[in-house]
């Protein structure tokens, strides 16, 4: 047999064991559903990972923001996507929650999802009206709180969101009841903020960077374990005297159910990628994002872990299904 003979059986070989799901793939544009408005940190680490992807796939991946309900309008049109690679989403730590939360689910985040990778996690930072408060100024903010007589509102992504979580533990750890506030992002939700419509909102620095940066709100305190280089000057909950206010943001990219095996594969490996891009990492390191990826396997873990988790500290702080 000739050396032109092997090569030509050799390459026939590795065609026939190439799977179909992922022979050609992809074919056509990816749209990535983010089931949050948009200009919220969702969706900024999404238009960031779905740039490099675009540019690597050689199709593009369209982000569509379907924000309502926390979260589960957009996540309910990803569970019932076809299973071909083409539909994907962005779930968070509030997908988790929703079970707690709401006694009826258009899905199950356990059962209607195929993992994919995770995609990063940021502490939250409580802000508040630039005009009210310094960075960093937390104490003083309880202090006026506790004057009022009146309970504290502060806005939210809608129930059971990680805002909405975080309000609740606020009012257990600082002992001032809270009124909390839905809205259907943190986009809209610092932006009343700013005109002093509600006190204040949790979210993670990419959400807020923009306001923050026009000197339209404050940083008043950061719920994870260290402060945050952006802002060295805001304290952590623990520097606050507010231990338990130990929470942080996280996000994932997810498939429907039944999405062939092969295609969940060449996506985390192109998420891997994109999040090791060194554009990438610098688009989102000011954000205050720690980027992370994970095995599907990985990922699966985490969200079984989290819905236990946060089903349990649902029943504690006494937020009531609806």
């Amino acid at each position: 047999m000739t050396l032109r003979y092997l090569l030509t059986a050799i390459t026939c070989c590795l065609a026939l064991h190439v799977p179909p799901a992922l022979a050609g793939y992809p074919e056509k544009p990816i749209r990535l559903i983010v089931p949050w408005a948009a200009g919220g940190s969702t969706d900024a680490l999404a238009r960031a990972v779905a740039q490099r992807m675009s540019e690597s796939m050689g199709q593009p991946v369209v982000v569509d923001n379907r924000a309502g309900a926390s979260g589960r309008i957009g996540a309910d049109m990803l569970a019932k996507s076809a299973p071909d690679g083409y539909t994907l989403g962005v779930i968070e730590l509030a997908h988790t929650v929703a079970p707690s939360v709401f006694r009826q689910m258009p899905y199950d985040v356990l059962r209607d999802f195929t993992p994919v990778s995770l995609l990063g996690e940021a502490p939250l930072i409580l802000f508040a009206d630039s005009a009210q408060y310094r960075a960093g100024e937390i104490q003083r903010f309880l202090a006026d709180s506790r004057k009022t007589g009146k309970p504290l509102q502060l806005a939210t992504s809608g129930n059971g969101s990680i805002s909405h979580l975080a309000a609740k533990m606020l009012e257990g750890q600082a002992g001032i009841p809270v009124d909390p506030v839905p809205y259907r992002g943190s986009a809209p939700a610092l932006t009343d903020v700013s005109a002093q419509l509600v006190k204040g909102h949790f979210a993670t620095l990419a959400s807020g960077s923009s306001l923050l940066g026009g000197n339209k709100i404050s940083a008043l305190m950061v719920t994870g374990p260290v402060r945050v280089a952006a802002l060295p000057g805001v304290p952590t909950a623990a520097e606050a005297r507010l231990p338990g206010m130990q929470v942080s943001q996280w996000w994932a990219l997810v498939a429907p159910a039944r999405t062939p095996t092969a295609v969940v594969s060449r996506l985390a490996d192109e998420v891997r990628s994109a999040l090791a891009n060194p554009q990438t990492r610098a688009r989102l390191d000011t954000q205050g994002i720690d980027l992370k990826a994970s095995t599907p396997a990985q990922l699966g873990d985490r969200l079984r872990t989290e819905v236990d988790r946060w089903g349990n500290l649902v029943k504690q702080s006494g937020i009531q299904p609806e």
